[in-house]
């Protein structure tokens, strides 16, 4: 089942295109570069890689962070409907 909008699934298949594209971009420039050694090559690709993963996890809990706020926001509404709801038909 999906529940994102077709724009936020259209913006994230963008994204991903685009960093598909960095990586291969980034590939190809340590590949065809013959002025760099090969451990040079190897600490910036994994510096690349974990500067990957830090921004993955720092988007995920900026994600959970957020959905955590909109639940509590619910939970509030339903507990303020419910409080007038029985206010209002109180005899």
């Amino acid at each position: 089942m999906n529940t994102q909008p077709a724009d936020n699934s259209l913006i994230t298949n963008f994204n991903l295109a685009g960093v598909i594209a960095s990586y291969v971009f980034l590939g190809l420039s340590l590949w065809i570069n013959t002025d760099v050694s090969i451990s040079t090559k190897g600490f910036w690709g994994l510096a690349v890689v974990l500067l990957t993963i830090s921004l993955v996890n720092f988007v995920k809990y900026k994600f959970d962070a957020r959905i955590a706020a909109d639940r509590l926001s619910q939970l509030e509404q339903a507990r303020n409907e419910k409080l007038l709801s029985e206010f209002v038909d109180k005899p």
